[in-house]
């Protein structure tokens, strides 16, 4: 595995305690900055941060930016999630609060949807699949965020010296998953105007299940562009973080289809 380059995110880190705005770098003299408006006390995420803070705020307030937040998701994903992380979040949309509205419009349009996910598959795979399988397919939107947990586990150990802690990789795949819910969307979206099965069976569990594979690879690579390791092993990383999750979801069935023998 190719050896990391001095370390450049940690330099980018510290900023975070200096006296200057973390989104326009101007000096900052009271609560608020004058240029951008950004908080002065804008800092570091930690768990106590994520959980106290952005997952309560983003329950109860609607900030500014879903569109340029949900663009900048599709156009340059890894970059902006990083500045968000460190410390530039004016205009940006909070992670939980799009993450719920992603889902309550999935599930209002799927409403008006005769075909579920469920159904696309073929009969004899849905009468193979185990317990939790019937659960994620029947509702496909935990599986994003079931995931968060896992991937952000995996990140956090296979680029552990880019100096991001696992609060922050937390935000980072959060971002990860809600961009794969607003593809989710869109998909929903279609089938409530074209209902061929073997097409859209086709779309989903290909072309959309392949192009969430390249898209995560993607955000890593470049949320990562400035922690110091080479493009090789930045790229061999960025991969083996979808594959730990594959080769732990291959595992954990096997174990299962196992335990369900005795049963």
């Amino acid at each position: 595995m190719p050896r990391l380059k001095p370390d450049q995110s940690s330099r980018i880190i510290n900023q975070m305690t200096e006296k200057n705005c973390l989104n326009c770098h101007d000096e900052i003299t009271g609560n608020y900055c004058k240029t951008c408006g950004q908080k002065s006390s804008t800092h570091r995420y930690s768990l106590k941060h994520f959980f106290e803070h952005d997952l309560v705020h983003g329950v109860w307030h609607v900030d500014k930016g879903i569109l340029f937040t949900i663009k900048e998701l599709f156009t340059r994903p890894g970059h902006s999630i990083r500045e968000y992380i460190l410390g530039k979040r004016v205009g940006y949309f909070n992670f939980v609060t799009l993450i719920l509205i992603i889902i309550a419009m999935s599930g209002i349009i799927g409403h008006y949807s005769d075909i579920k996910l469920s159904d696309l598959m073929p009969e004899q795979s849905r009468e193979a699949m185990g317990p939790i399988e019937k659960i994620l397919s029947k509702y496909p939107k935990l599986v994003p965020l079931i995931t968060i947990p896992l991937y952000s586990l995996f990140s956090f150990l296979w680029f552990r010296k880019a100096k991001f802690n696992y609060s922050e990789h937390l935000v980072l795949n959060s971002y990860k998953s809600a961009a794969e819910l607003v593809i989710g969307l869109l998909f929903t979206t279609l089938t409530v105007f074209y209902t061929d099965k073997t097409v859209l069976f086709f779309l989903y569990y290909t072309v959309i299940s392949i192009s969430m594979l390249i898209y995560s690879v993607w955000i890593y690579y470049q949320f990562f562009s400035e922690s110091g390791y080479s493009r090789r092993g930045r790229i061999i990383r960025s991969i083996m973080i979808p594959v730990s999750y594959i080769f732990l979801s291959m595992v954990f069935g096997i174990i299962w289809g196992i335990a369900s023998r005795f049963k």
